[in-house]
């Protein structure tokens, strides 16, 4: 077990073999080799925001085992108590191209130490730990920064909620792999929590964005952003994947089940923390509008057919959802955590009430 040191000046210089990358928008990923042992002892660094564990190999090869991190604050010099990183492979595309843990949000820190331990396949080859500082953002140029709200038309149709772009976020267009993905119609919308801190400013949530986007995109190897839509504690709806917010897009948030789906993501870990209400009704409303323009009553059901054996149910398995599920239902995974997913019941009927104005 690595121990907590007692000050800044006990934490070691960065090993050796550290990798930066810079990119356009200003946003730099440190990547530290873990290759002393299972982990890494307590370590000054350049500041981050952000931080995961990554591998090379197959994304479920740290299975059955735990990654546990403490960050220093770049501020105070404090070290924090250990932060278990979710191991499996949950979120992202059916055909992810390597593995990582979950991100942490951490704020601005200088310092790190990681704790490994196996599962039973042992330690994966690449194992490193990538430290994202998501930088300024990119400049909003001519893109609108907001889209306003917008009233429904048709059955089961509300109301637009006004969305931040990602021009708005400060998204790094550059990063991600140019051109859009579709699916069929969306019918069924997925509901995540970030498992980042929950007590952000909500001023900070356009950074918290980037860096998920930048960790999804550089250190995870996906295309874009894995969620449709974000939510902050403060109800703001934020765009995520890239291709147009009405579009049936893509997504890579529910392994097996990113087909005629969105994702919607509540940015902060609500296991034992409770949702803000303004929260919920942003996740209420991206939802009504979003399954309305299929359509789909929002208090309704719908299936969706496996796409990936290491989802909750095999592959080519037709599954009946509710038309607004966790992530739970799809993938053996706490997320959107236990205060989130017992407010779902409540959730769907006020997203079907905003269809039926």
């Amino acid at each position: 077990m690595l121990l907590q040191p007692a000050s800044a000046a006990s934490a070691a210089p960065p090993p050796s073999g550290a990798e930066r990358h810079v990119f356009p928008g200003g946003g730099t990923t440190t990547s530290l080799p873990l290759t002393s042992g299972h982990g890494l002892a307590p370590s000054t660094t350049r500041p981050y925001e952000l931080l995961g564990v990554v591998w090379d190999g197959p994304a479920g090869a740290l299975n059955g085992g735990s990654v546990r991190v403490r960050t220093r604050d770049a501020a105070t010099g404090r070290w924090s108590d250990w932060h278990t990183l979710e191991a499996d492979a949950e979120d992202g595309p059916d055909d992810a191209p390597h593995g990582a843990t979950a991100p942490l949000w951490t704020g601005r820190s200088d310092g790190v130490a990681v704790d490994v331990r196996p599962g039973p396949a042992g330690l994966p080859p690449g194992l490193r730990v990538d430290l994202v500082d998501p930088g300024a953002g990119a400049p909003a140029a001519a893109a609108p920064r907001t889209l306003p709200a917008a009233p429904a038309d048709g059955d089961h149709r509300a109301p637009r909620p006004g969305i931040v772009t990602r021009a708005g976020w400060g998204a790094d267009e550059s990063l991600r792999e140019p051109g859009f993905e579709y699916t069929g119609p969306v019918r069924e919308v997925f509901v995540h929590h970030t498992a980042t801190a929950t007590d952000y400013a909500c001023s900070d949530a356009p950074r918290v964005i980037r860096s998920i986007y930048q960790y999804h995109v550089k250190t995870s190897g996906w295309r874009d952003i894995g969620y449709n839509f974000l939510v902050d504690r403060c109800g703001t709806i934020y765009e995520g994947r890239a291709g147009g917010v009405a579009q049936p897009v893509h997504g890579a948030h529910t392994l097996g089940f990113n087909t005629d789906s969105s994702g919607v993501a509540a940015i902060g870990t609500f296991v034992s923390d409770n949702p803000p209400q303004a929260l919920l009704d942003g996740i209420t409303a991206i939802s009504a509008w979003k399954l309305g323009l299929t359509g789909q009553a929002a208090d309704g059901h719908t299936k969706l057919t496996s796409g990936s054996d290491a989802s909750r149910y095999p592959k080519g398995t037709v599954v009946e959802f509710d038309a607004i599920s966790g992530h739970r239902d799809a993938f053996n995974t706490e997320c959107p955590g236990e205060a989130l997913y017992a407010r779902l019941p409540a959730l769907r009927t006020a997203a079907a009430k905003l269809q039926a104005k």
